[in-house]
């Protein structure tokens, strides 16, 4: 039964969840911007490193290439979402 429970899964929700407790901590006590943007930025991540160590098995995988492959297109791919993203709201406005 041991071999069948799912230990990293656990402790990566129960880390999320604690994660997810601070920077709710961060709104609550009305921090200053540049406080809680710190702590924010500290929380999402640790966050992310550990969904890619916990939850997508980034080290049960053999061959590394690949793997850092797919983890250099991942950041890729969301650079240009959240940059792309940012050009769109704030800059292309003012080109208007």
């Amino acid at each position: 039964m041991k071999q069948l429970f799912p230990v990293p899964h656990v402790i990566g929700f129960v880390s999320s969840l604690l994660l997810s407790l601070i920077a709710l901590i961060v709104v609550k006590f009305h921090l200053s911007f540049t406080m809680g943007m710190t702590i924010l930025g500290v929380t999402a991540l640790i966050q992310a490193a550990l969904q890619l160590f916990l939850f997508m098995h980034v080290n049960e995988n053999e061959n590394k290439s690949a793997l850092l492959t797919n983890i250099g297109y991942a950041l890729f791919v969301g650079l240009v979402t959240i940059f792309g993203t940012l050009f769109a709201m704030m800059w292309g406005y003012q080109m208007i």
